[in-house]
């Protein structure tokens, strides 16, 4: 195979080559055997209709589309190794010669990763550790703490007058279950806080016992809080003291996860999606403006963590990610494994740079 390899702006790069005629043409009987599959015609089979009918019931560039589908799904692969190209994204394929008894010819356009120009990460992660103060480290549960989030509960089942279709939804953890605030109209009638309540919550003995777990969760929640912001100063200092040329289309590519969470979230309170833009007087297109810096950052971090990973040698654990695979596959029985793993692999990698930053 002749190939050329061109570099375009933006970490893109332009594949231009021929597959040779007679590789190309073992293609035509796969390809021929493919789409006979799925064709109907009377008095034969599915899927059992000879070669020659075949021949002359399917259009001839429908099989030469099939076989040049099959050539550079077979072959696109092999020169992205041989040449030791690392792509990213789909690529985009352009097919610039197509007939019997020729080579075919073709087109490919790609992202590359970027060359990526790492700061002193360890030194930024550590100056940022040490400026955390004392009194953003206290996670002390104090009383007020406790009885506020103890009068958000029962309000939260408090029978409601006036408003009998008002029900609550439920925080998904009954210790932490903050709930939405009363409309106008509405009248709270509080829920007498005693072992009966408590016990109706969950597996509670009595007030105490509801209190010393309650508090424990509101703890673990403070110190999640500030080890989140932690990590999102390490990595904001990470990202603007590193050199990327970004590649768009990862830029695209978190755009459009925003952009489906997005809908998602709305779709699961029951609105559309259309009607929810018509009420903000916006496009789809309109949002991916307005995202962009949110998706250039989560492409960037995404890069920035791999190279640190690569860097380190951190790997996720085996063991562990063999166990999360398992228990999101009982919980997702249609999910695709592969696409799990990678996911699973992604985030315990990633907390294990962020527990190598932080020991910084």
């Amino acid at each position: 195979m002749k190939i050329t390899i061109k570099k375009l702006p933006k970490n893109e790069i332009e594949i231009e080559g021929e597959l040779e005629t007679e590789v190309f043409e073992n293609y035509y009987k796969t390809a021929l055997k493919k789409l006979g599959e799925n064709l109907k015609l009377d008095g034969f089979r599915k899927g059992k209709i000879p070669e020659n009918v075949l021949i002359s019931n399917i259009p001839e560039i429908r099989i030469l589309e099939e076989m040049a589908e099959m050539a550079l799904g077979e072959h696109y692969p092999k020169i992205i190794e041989k040449e030791k190209i690392d792509a990213i994204g789909r690529p985009e394929i352009s097919i610039v010669k197509l007939a019997r008894k020729n080579p075919l010819g073709f087109k490919i356009k790609t992202a590359v990763l970027p060359v990526i120009k790492l700061p002193d990460y360890k030194s930024s992660a550590k100056k940022i550790i040490e400026a955390v103060t004392d009194a953003e480290k206290d996670t002390t549960v104090t009383e007020k703490d406790l009885e506020d989030t103890i009068m958000d509960i029962r309000k939260s089942r408090a029978p409601k007058k006036h408003m009998k279709d008002a029900t609550p939804e439920p925080h998904p953890d009954p210790l932490l279950n903050k709930e939405r605030v009363p409309k106008a109209g509405e009248v709270d009638e509080l829920p007498e806080f005693n072992d009966d309540f408590v016990r109706a919550i969950g597996p509670f003995k009595d007030v105490e016992d509801f209190k010393t777990k309650l508090k424990e969760n509101i703890k673990l929640e403070k110190e999640n809080l500030q080890k989140e912001k932690t990590r999102l100063k390490i990595v904001e200092k990470i990202i603007d003291e590193s050199a990327i040329d970004l590649p768009e289309i990862l830029v695209e590519v978190e755009l459009d996860k925003i952009l489906h969470r997005m809908e998602s979230d709305i779709t699961q309170m029951g609105l559309k999606f259309e009607d929810y833009l018509k009420h903000l007087n916006k496009k789809v297109e309109d949002l991916r403006k307005e995202f962009r810096m949110d998706a250039e950052k989560k492409a960037k971090l995404a890069l920035i963590l791999n190279e640190i990973a690569k860097v380190e040698k951190i790997v996720a654990d085996e063991k562990q990610v063999e166990k999360e695979v398992s228990i999101l596959l009982e919980q997702y029985k249609d999910a695709d494994p592969e696409r799990v793993r990678m996911h699973v692999e992604n985030v315990l990698t990633n907390e294990k740079i962020f527990q190598f930053l932080e020991k910084q």
